[in-house]
Formats: C-alpha cells, sequence, structure tokens
C-alpha cells in the first residue's frame, strides 16, 4: 500500500486514547492534523504532548480545546477548518469520530437518584453518536469531504453485550454504528466511505472511568490468543492502513481490531 496520504485529518477526541495514538499516526503517514479535545488545565498537556508529536513528523497541527457537542462551538471551528483547507488547496481526507464523555449509572437503582437520568441518556447519545452526523453534514456542507475522504468511528463491543453501568454508552455505540451504516449509504455517491472500528478492550482514560474496566482490561489481556490486550497504536496502525485510497471500496462495516479478543471472551 501507499507510504504517504495527503490532506487532513480531523480527529474529535484528539488528546489521548485512540483518538491520541490516531491523530500521531496519521501525521506519521503525511497527513496534517486537526484536533478537536475538551481539556482542563489538569489535563491538556496531554493535547499539548500529542500536537508536538504531530509538528515532529513535519506536519501541522491545528487543536481546538472545546466541547464537540456544541453546536456554535461546531461551526466555528469548521469554519477555520475550511479556511485552512482552502490556505493548502486541500480537504478532510479522513474524520475520525472517537468521542468518550458518558454517564456510567445503572438504568435502576435502589436510590432512583443513582440511576440514569434522561439528562444523561440524552447527552451520552448526542456526543458519543450523534455528533458523528452533525460534525459529517457541517463537513459535507463547505465540500470539506469528497472523493477519497474516509470516516471512521470507534465503537466497542458494548454495542451488543451488555456491561454494568454502561448502558447508556453501550445504546449511545450502537446508535453510532447505525449512524456509520447510514452515512455509508448516502456518501457513497460522494465516493466518500465510512466504516466504524470495533476495538478491544484497551487501556484508555475512557476505560479506566468504567467501573469494571480494570477487570475487563485484566480479563482481555489473559484471554486474548494474541497475549496482550489492545493498545490505542495497534488501533491507530490499522485505520491509518485502511485510509489507502485503493481500500476505496469498504465502507458501511463495523470493523474488529482487537487481536483475536472476541473469539474467546
Amino acid at each position: 500500500m501507499s507510504d504517504k496520504l495527503s490532506g487532513w485529518a480531523l480527529v474529535l477526541g484528539a488528546s489521548s486514547g485512540f483518538g491520541g495514538a490516531t491523530a500521531v499516526e496519521l501525521a506519521r503517514s503525511g497527513l496534517d492534523i486537526f484536533g478537536v479535545h475538551l481539556d482542563l488545565r489538569s489535563t491538556v498537556a496531554n493535547a499539548e504532548a500529542v500536537q508536538d508529536t504531530i509538528k515532529a513528523e513535519g506536519c501541522e497541527a491545528v487543536f481546538f480545546n472545546m466541547n464537540a457537542a456544541d453546536a456554535t462551538k461546531r461551526a466555528d471551528a469548521v469554519a477555520v477548518i475550511a479556511a485552512k483547507a482552502r490556505e493548502t488547496d486541500s480537504f478532510v481526507r479522513v474524520l475520525l469520530h472517537s468521542l468518550a464523555f458518558g454517564a456510567l449509572q445503572p438504568v435502576i437503582a435502589e436510590n432512583p437518584k443513582e440511576a440514569l437520568s434522561q439528562r444523561q441518556v440524552e447527552m451520552t447519545e448526542d456526543v458519543m453518536a450523534n455528533s458523528l452526523l452533525y460534525w459529517t453534514q457541517d463537513l459535507v456542507g463547505k465540500g470539506l469531504l469528497r472523493r477519497g475522504s474516509r470516516i471512521y468511528a470507534m465503537t466497542s463491543s458494548g454495542s451488543s453485550r451488555v456491561i454494568r453501568s454502561y448502558g447508556a454508552v453501550s445504546a449511545a455505540k450502537a446508535a453510532l454504528e447505525s449512524h456509520i451504516r447510514q452515512l455509508a449509504f448516502e456518501l457513497a455517491p460522494l465516493g466518500v466511505a465510512a466504516n466504524a472500528i470495533r476495538a478491544g478492550v484497551t487501556d484508555t482514560p475512557a476505560l479506566r472511568r468504567i467501573p469494571e474496566g480494570i477487570n475487563l482490561l485484566e480479563r482481555a489481556g489473559a484471554g486474548n490468543p494474541s497475549g496482550r490486550a489492545t493498545r490505542p497504536e495497534d488501533v491507530a496502525k490499522a485505520i491509518a492502513a485502511l485510509s489507502d485510497e485503493r481500500l476505496y471500496w469498504m465502507t458501511g462495516n463495523t470493523m474488529g481490531g482487537e487481536g483475536g479478543e472476541d473469539l474467546s471472551m
């Protein structure tokens, strides 16, 4: 496959986990990077480190510290992205949705105040699923997704399995996969491919917020036939490889990237 890509990548959730690793890997593959992240002073160093690594690869890094689900902030960011793309006579070659911010409460609790609220369910689905649609609509409207562009969305086995306190996120992941299928269908005439990536259990900041996250990680590492749990870099390399121009015909799929984990879990 071709060694280098050209154009820009837009990574939603670019400061850590799958988003951070993929931003760096796509830069190594030749893409300049737009990154969207939401970090406070205590964690913003993560985003700065990702930007520094991208620049060390000789690529541009334009990052936005913002709520990716805020419509006004999204419109402002897309305007900047469009202007920058015009300056470089380019477009968004890869859009990665890797937003991991959702409620982790049980649906049913002895104390009703500890159960998921309507607001939490709606927020989780809006951030972790529906925001993909809105960013895509804005990018298409600005002519930033063109023939050869790729859309990837990070899903998980939680889309079809039950994990304690993961109900709202599970629903969001199932919706995210549905959105990918619809986008693949509607964007195919434009030559834009869309796929979901189902990573294995991976040690990320998002996983450590799940009440059973560490137990899941230990089980995945022990049961994975490849001998270890998935790492963010494993998935990042797969996304970069899938972005090769010759794989344009692959669209509408949910692709496993877990080293065989699902074979034994």
